[in-house]
């Protein structure tokens, strides 16, 4: 049967589990609210079915808790972080801080951030960068067990590789376009089989490269012991811009790319993250870039609706009308995901509600 829980009471039990993995409480806590924020969001991928996974990750030594990003270089506008390994959430954290004083130094800034483990929804990076009023630009790759066929191709190769983009809009909530490069997220396909539901046709390959609607084929290994694999959206453009993110999250950074055979026994997830930041102020377009911004916007905005749809959106808009619901309602989570979540408790001797 499903859970439902109130936001704060599932950060505070997130953060439980994580502080008898060896974090602070201060790191529990900030970690506990970035996964719990993912659910609030609609981004269940992202949110607190990961915390199994990173308890595992802790106890083979993959993921290093108390852990903060090293400055590599630092000339200014430029900017070479090692993550070493911390919580995604922490390093990420401190990066775009690091980041957003520099480009409100110097106008922008580019950094790299290598090594650092899971940095969960990318969005979260961008939505504290719009809120200085700064443009934000990244490019993420994944290094864990690859998941995603190239376009042509028949067996996993790399990872989800996101992307993400944030455009602040004067006196407006910001836009703020955060995708996996792959059809759906990896953690999307966890949920389903969780859930033990299909997914879309066109998502996914079997272990023999065979269209399949059965999430499982990424999730579990298969008889063989193969995995499938999710396929790129939009085909060779978004296998495109996958590669794009893997050569710039993964090799510019420094942090490394995806060439060799899968160790299903690893549990540590690690990024790479390419970040451009932009204060429109320093560029000196700032009050057309305000004006020509909102009157783009509108015209989307103020056009017809489709048949089937209450509005015409853009990027962020419906995760913040999710996160209101969320946080009156609770967060749902499937009862197999409830219990991977108890049972990464448990391995810490920490019991909480079946």
């Amino acid at each position: 049967m499903q859970k439902t829980i109130q936001a704060q009471d599932l950060r505070a039990q997130v953060a439980t589990v994580l502080i008898a993995a060896d974090s602070s409480a201060e790191e529990a806590a900030s970690v506990a609210a970035n996964l719990v924020l993912a659910n609030l969001s609609g981004h269940d991928s992202h949110g607190v079915g990961m915390l199994p996974r990173y308890v595992d990750a802790v106890l083979e030594g993959g993921l290093r808790p108390n852990t903060g990003v090293r400055v590599l270089l630092d000339s200014g506008s430029l900017l070479t972080l090692d993550g070493q390994r911390g919580y995604g959430q922490i390093v990420g954290e401190q990066a775009i801080a690091l980041g957003i004083e520099r480009a409100k130094t110097h106008g922008s800034c580019i950094m790299t951030l290598g090594n650092a483990h899971h940095l969960g929804r990318i969005g979260h990076f961008a939505e504290i960068a719009v809120a200085q009023g700064l443009v934000s630009l990244h490019f993420v790759n994944v290094l864990s067990r690859p998941v995603v066929a190239p376009f042509g191709g028949a067996d996993g190769r790399y990872g989800t590789n996101p992307c993400c983009i944030g455009v602040p809009l004067k006196g407006r909530e910001p836009f703020v376009l955060d995708f996996a490069t792959s059809r759906v997220a990896q953690g999307k396909m966890r949920v389903a089989y969780n859930k033990g539901i299909q997914v879309e046709p066109g998502t996914l390959i079997d272990e023999m490269g065979r269209p399949t609607t059965d999430p499982g084929v990424v999730v579990v290994p298969q008889s063989n012991g193969l995995f499938g694999a999710l396929l790129a959206f939009g085909e060779h453009k978004g296998y495109g811009l996958a590669v794009a993110c893997e050569l710039l999250g993964g090799a510019l950074t420094g942090g490394g790319t995806w060439h060799k055979p899968t160790d299903p026994a690893v549990r540590a997830v690690v990024n790479g993250m390419l970040t451009i930041l932009i204060d429109p102020i320093r560029l000196g377009t700032q009050a057309v870039f305000e004006k020509e911004a909102l009157a783009f916007v509108d015209w989307l905005t103020d056009g017809p609706v489709a048949p089937g749809f209450d509005a015409v959106q853009i990027a962020g808009e419906p995760e913040r009308a999710t996160r209101l619901r969320r946080e009156a309602e609770g967060i749902v989570i499937d009862a197999i995901t409830w219990q991977e979540i108890v049972a990464a408790g448990l391995k810490l001797g920490i019991s909480l509600p079946s």
